[in-house]
């Protein structure tokens, strides 16, 4: 048990400070016209955007066979977006962000801000990379870390979408936690996992996914960016089937 706790505390820190960070926001909610709301959305879209170009760089660093990091993410997108559309996930998840609003009476953009903040707290490097470190050897440091940004970023959602943005802790636990145990068992194959490239893979296509949540919170486009889920967590197949192929 203990080493349990070991190898998922930054997720456990992770979910407290949201939750810390959604009953600020609540506090300070009522206090905000709504053009600062508007504009600190603004500022996370851009801050998202920013991230999420750094995060798809980690493609140029990746090959597999006679494929580069970019031609892997363009077929990871094309394949992941048909079968996130043919899972209807973007309707599912807003389906349980209705479910959760209606279960505790949330108001307002309750739905959007469980699936904003769900979606940009998990898609993010730290969530991947922090998550394998802290299952394979314990540390936890950039979980910590990435804790800390949420906790803000969860201020400044909540005071504009509600209490939606809190349950966007259940999303935490459950995908951060899941890879820390999952890094248990990848000890042997991925000694060093942030320079790993099924992990750049996953990360660069990330990045690209998150683009796509800046431009949504920019208002600059409407992307079912939910449907594009899928290519996460199909990067590592087409990544050795291509290195074997090659």
């Amino acid at each position: 048990m203990p080493d349990f706790w070991l190898r998922t505390s930054g997720t456990w820190i992770n979910v407290v400070t949201i939750i810390l960070g959604t009953i600020t926001g609540l506090l300070v909610r009522g206090r905000l016209p709504l053009r600062m709301q508007k504009i600190i959305i603004q500022a996370m879209g851009l801050v998202t955007v920013f991230i999420s170009i750094q995060m798809a760089t980690s493609l140029l660093k990746v090959k597999a066979g006679f494929l580069d990091g970019v031609v892997l993410a363009v077929i990871l997108l094309a394949l992941g977006g048909v079968v996130g559309e043919w899972w209807e996930l973007e309707g599912k998840l807003e389906s349980i962000g209705d479910w959760l609003k209606a279960k505790f009476q949330g108001g307002g953009k309750f739905t959007e801000g469980f699936v904003a903040a769900s979606l940009l707290f998990c898609t993010g490097p730290m969530a991947i990379i922090g998550s394998l470190n802290n299952g394979l050897n314990g540390d936890n440091t950039l979980l910590v870390l990435k804790a800390i940004m949420d906790g803000l970023i969860a201020i400044a959602f909540t005071s504009s979408f509600g209490l939606g943005v809190g349950f966007s802790a259940l999303s935490i636990l459950i995908y951060q936690g899941s890879l820390s145990l999952l890094a248990v068992t990848l000890t042997q194959s991925l000694p060093n996992p942030a320079q790993a490239p099924p992990v750049l893979l996953i990360t660069g296509v990330g990045g690209i996914i998150l683009l796509g949540l800046g431009l949504n919170l920019l208002e600059v486009a409407t992307i079912s960016v939910a449907s594009f889920l899928p290519a996460l967590l199909l990067a590592p197949l087409l990544y050795y089937l291509a290195q074997g192929l090659g």
